[in-house]
């Protein structure tokens, strides 16, 4: 039988291609905006941290609300703040001007994860994670295609700013378009029993070290590939020695790994391998490819990790982390997508930050330093893999002797 919420979720998919053109616009139009702004690479970089800070504002708030009021009046408020910042920052004339565009664009980002994930997993229960996985593919879609695009503008000696309204006109007609799509019931819509139940085996509850440990790995996750998002084409000019149009085809390659292992993920995950085992071992990989890039700076070399790293870091390990994370609030989902995308938002704001400060010694220290991240990355998916395999293991041998 067709599920009736099929429209509404291509339309929240077309979403997050655009926003995945957002969360690299401003880096890959870096020279343009510094004349633009009157500032540095480092000031655009602070710009860029804006989001960050903006999303951490009202992601926790925003995910507990639209389990009470409904996921869709937070879809549309994200898209009209996203409206606004791709129009606004083509105006601004000053740091100030973009650092608020930027702070709308992370408020925009914490409305759309707080009405879109929890309509996925609603209107997919039985493939939540492949649900959520399949919106890292539009992501990266964006990222593959927005480099492209900047290189026509560039050969053909047009303006910039292209890039960002054609960005702003695929959402504005995508938004018009789910104002007519139905949305599955929400947990404000949904009479609680007054018999309190019995647990159910298998459903895994979370208790404070759990807690911590995935919202840890929210920020870790996160910083892992947002870091290479913002920084792989600046490492590839600069340190590999590639020339600009070389260097920004590298995110369309560390995309294209991306959508890969979307495309090879989502159907493991409904059927073959546990969530976690996929968690440890891509973060392992992740740390692993990194640190090959660091101690082999050649052209070649970050090209062919460029792909595996995109296919590691960026390939829906944020989102198997937040489903996982996800199944222990079954009524509170938006709640759990607010806490762990609240410390994924701290990650987009202090690491702009941080590599801004670092950028002023070498561009190869950012890199150490996102194989540092990756390496923490992967002993906590060990952590998690741990907690998650000894708690099945409690739930069976309940089962069994009950």
């Amino acid at each position: 039988m067709k599920n009736r919420y099929f429209p509404t979720a291509v339309g929240l998919y077309f979403n997050y291609f655009v926003h995945g053109m957002g969360v690299i616009l401003m880096s890959l139009n870096m020279s343009s905006l510094e004349q633009q702004w009157h500032t540095s690479a480092a000031g655009v970089s602070i710009v860029i941290s804006s989001l960050g800070i903006g999303r951490l504002s009202v992601l926790l708030i925003a995910g507990m609300l639209s389990d009470r009021f409904g996921r869709r009046p937070f879809i549309i408020l994200g898209t009209t703040c996203y409206l606004i910042f791709f129009i606004g920052i083509l105006y601004a004339q000053t740091i100030f001007v973009a650092y608020a565009c930027g702070f709308l664009a992370g408020m925009a980002n914490s409305f759309l994860d707080a009405g879109t994930y929890p309509s996925l997993m609603e209107a997919f229960p039985r493939s939540p994670s492949t649900a959520n996985i399949l919106i890292k593919a539009f992501v990266s879609g964006g990222q593959f295609l927005l480099p492209i695009i900047i290189s026509l503008l560039v050969w053909a000696n047009m303006w910039f700013g292209w890039s960002f309204l054609l960005a702003g006109a695929i959402m504005l007609i995508n938004a018009l378009f789910l104002l007519r799509c139905p949305f599955p019931p929400y947990p404000g819509r949904i009479l609680k029993p007054k018999i309190s139940q019995a647990p159910v085996a298998g459903v895994h509850h979370c208790s404070l070290i759990d807690l911590i440990s995935y919202t840890l790995y929210g920020y870790i996750s996160m910083a892992t590939f947002y870091l290479i998002s913002q920084w792989l084409a600046q490492y590839g000019q600069f340190v590999a020695g590639m020339s600009y149009t070389q260097s920004i085809k590298l995110l369309s390659i560390y995309t294209c790994g991306s959508l890969l292992c979307v495309f090879i993920t989502a159907p493991l995950v409904r059927k073959t391998i546990r969530s976690t085992t996929l968690l440890m071992f891509y973060t392992f990989i992740s740390f692993i490819a990194l640190l090959t890039v660091c101690l082999h700076p050649q052209a070649y070399v970050v090209m062919i990790f460029a792909f595996v790293i995109g296919f590691s870091s960026a390939g829906g390990v944020v989102q198997i982390g937040l489903t996982l994370m996800a199944a222990r609030f079954p009524q509170e989902k938006g709640k759990a997508t607010g806490i762990y995308y609240s410390a994924g938002s701290i990650a987009t704001f202090t690491i702009p930050l941080i590599t801004a400060r670092i950028s002023e010694m070498s561009i190869a220290h950012i890199m150490w330093f996102d194989t540092g991240i990756a390496a923490v990355g992967f002993l906590l998916a060990l952590f998690i893999g741990y907690r998650s395999r000894a708690e099945s293991q409690h739930h069976a041998e309940a089962a069994s002797t009950a």
